[in-house]
Parts: C-alpha cells; structure tokens; sequence
C-alpha cells in the first residue's frame, strides 16, 4: 500500500481526510472508486489522475474533483509521491451545497480538476495551516467554502451580491449570541444552520456578509478576548485559562494568542504587571 490515510475531522454527511502517498515513477497505477463526492487539495508533489471526466496533471494548489460511484486512477510517472486534504461529502449534502450556490444547478462535476486559481490561494493555505495546527474545528467551514468555491466555478456562476434581509440578519444576530454563550465549548456550524433554518453553506455565507468573518473565526475571536481579558484580571495559570476559555491544547492556544495579540500569553501577562 502506497497511500496512507488519516481522518482530520468528520460530522453528518462530510469528513477530510490527510491523505499521503509514496509511489513513484516505478509503481504501477492504483485504482479505487470515490465513495462520496471529493474535493482534494493538492499541497505537495504531482500526480496524474484519470477519471470519468477525463484525465489531469494534478500539482500544489490544484482541486482533484470526484463524483460518487466512479472509478478513478492515479499514477506518478512524472515524480514520486503527493500529498492531499481530501474532503469528502454525500450526496445529500452536497445538493444542499449546490442549492446555496447562485446559477449551479448540476450536482456531479464535469471536469476532473480545477489547476491553481489566485481565488483559491488564501483559502487552500488557510486549510494547510488547519492540518498542521491540528485546529480540527476549522474543518467543517474550510471544506464548504472549499467545495462552494469548486461549484461556483465549474458551473461559471458569478457572485450576486445582495444587501442581506432582515430575516438573515436576524439569524446572524441570534447565531452571535449561541456562541457568545457556548464558546467555551464545541460550537458546530451544521448546528448553528439548523437552529436558522438554513443549510449550513448559505448560514456560512450570511454570516460572512453579516458579521464579516465566518462563525469559526468569531468563535476564536471570542476565546482569545475572554482569555485577554482574564490574563489580565487573575494570575490563574495560563492553561487554566486556556481550557477554561474553550482550548483544548495549549500550545494551539499559544500559537493562536500570539499570531492576533502579537505576544505570547506570558509576554501580555507581564507587560500588565509591568504597567501596574
């Protein structure tokens, strides 16, 4: 077995997976068949891929695309080994992806790939950051936004942008403050859709448009606010306010807390000690 397979993160009806391959130039063609729809990020080494759609040379930055019950072959003639995020969806959920999509109206892909596109730039390397932090929460949003983005542009949809209504709004507005309330613990996207009334790609879109940032990256802003502010209001030691806060890990929370505040939490803790 030349691919190794490692699930990152999974919930109803989609999962992603770290997909790392070694074959080389003299291993022969392996074939197996999409379960699921897939939508694969390519984020290191190059690989051929044939499939009902036709065949492809799948490099860094490129979307490998699948649709469910078909075969597909991938070789290495040209280099040895790849690495992919691999995100996968049922049908089911799928459609409900395309219906938030503006023009979409096909549900199976009809190109094999999408090559590096300048639009896919930021979010593919938000993905990568996600695998290498570990941040599995991240997961459920960047493979909408991921799979939104392959739909849109296979099927050459252009972005309509509308003024949100006042019903979205109000969805958002009662959104911010399911996490406002529960951010110290999981907060699913699919569940914050379901409590709207909405799929979760169009409540992930609203609320970009509402809120200007996505639930996830609201739900982390809250995190490190509270822990700011307790860090600076109580010497209770940083994990503790780093769990407390809705963290599971301490060095994410570090990793996390210094990319926003620019220091790290001992760094802001002493600079307030240092102004009292």
């Amino acid at each position: 077995m030349t691919a190794t397979t490692h699930t990152l993160a999974s919930g109803s009806g989609w999962h992603v997976a770290d997909v790392i391959c070694t074959a080389g130039a003299g291993d022969r063609p392996f074939e197996e068949a999409h379960r699921d729809f897939c939508v694969a990020a390519v984020t290191s080494g190059t690989f051929r891929y044939r499939a009902q759609q036709g065949t492809a040379l799948l490099a860094p930055g490129a979307l490998l695309l699948g649709n469910p019950a078909t075969c597909y072959e991938c070789g290495h003639e040209h280099g040895s080994g790849d690495r992919c995020l691999s995100f996968h969806f049922g049908p089911t959920y799928m459609e409900r992806i395309v219906a938030g999509v503006p023009g979409a109206k096909k549900l199976a892909f009809e190109a094999p790939r999408l090559p590096p596109l300048p639009a896919l730039a930021s979010l593919l390397a938000e993905a990568e950051t996600a695998r290498e932090m570990a941040d599995i929460d991240a997961f459920e949003e960047l493979g909408l936004r991921i799979a939104g983005v392959a739909v849109a542009t296979v099927s050459g949809s252009t972005p309509v942008r509308r003024a949100p209504s006042r019903r979205d709004q109000k969805r958002v507005a009662e959104a911010v403050r399911r996490i406002e309330l529960d951010a110290d613990r999981p907060v699913s996207l699919s569940a914050l859709a379901d409590e709207t009334a909405t799929s979760p790609y169009h409540f992930l879109r609203i609320f970009r448009q509402v809120a200007g940032m996505t639930p996830y990256q609201f739900l982390l802003k809250t995190r490190l606010h509270r822990a700011a502010v307790r860090l600076r209001m109580s010497d209770d030691a940083v994990s503790a306010i780093a769990f407390d806060a809705g963290f599971n890990d301490l060095s994410t929370f570090n990793r996390r807390f210094r990319r926003v505040m620019g220091e790290t939490p001992g760094q802001y803790r002493a600079r307030r000690g240092a102004a009292r």
